[in-house]
């Protein structure tokens, strides 16, 4: 796994410019590209290829309410940009994630390959039988005991009020 602490990005309805009949990355879209490709510089590798698990995790500069997929394009065509993979359409994976804002904002950058990824997935979860109906479900392996499928979770209290009736 690979990580980058990156500036924050500016959003995608600032990140492209009309101009005439063309659309193009606007001055900001260009200065945060040309940002990254300095902070990727200084770590040089080779473009990850294959089917890539991308995690981003933004920190705002300030308290104003941000849409979190904003930030995905900029990001994503910046570290493009930057040599850090062949090509976007390589994320087969994508985690965003919003957390506390810093001072002048930042985003982290996790990248791992996709059936790495999956591995450490199947670490954590396990394949379960549902306490209540049966259903094969997946479970965190600390929630395993009287694990309950995601249906059984919302229609659960529902069925008790009815099993309690018909017992009356």
């Amino acid at each position: 796994m690979i990580r980058f602490t990156l500036p924050f990005p500016p959003s995608v309805n600032r990140y492209w410019r009309r101009v005439g009949p063309r659309t193009l990355i606007s001055r900001e879209g260009r200065q945060f590209r040309d940002r990254v490709c300095r902070i990727l510089a200084e770590r040089p590798r080779k473009p990850l290829t294959g089917e890539l698990a991308l995690a981003i995790t933004l920190h705002p500069p300030d308290r104003r309410t941000r849409d979190a997929d904003n930030f995905c394009k900029a990001t994503l065509d910046a570290l493009e940009h930057a040599g850090a993979y062949e090509n976007d359409a390589q994320i087969a994976h994508l985690q965003v994630h919003r957390r506390d804002r810093v001072p002048g904002g930042q985003t982290v950058v996790s990248i791992e390959p996709y059936v790495d990824y999956l591995k450490r997935q199947s670490e954590l979860y396990q394949l379960v039988c549902c306490a209540g109906c049966g259903r094969d479900t997946f479970r965190h392996i600390e929630d395993v005991a009287d694990a309950y499928c995601a249906r059984c979770l919302t229609h659960g209290d529902d069925a008790d009020d009815e099993e309690e009736s018909e017992h009356a």
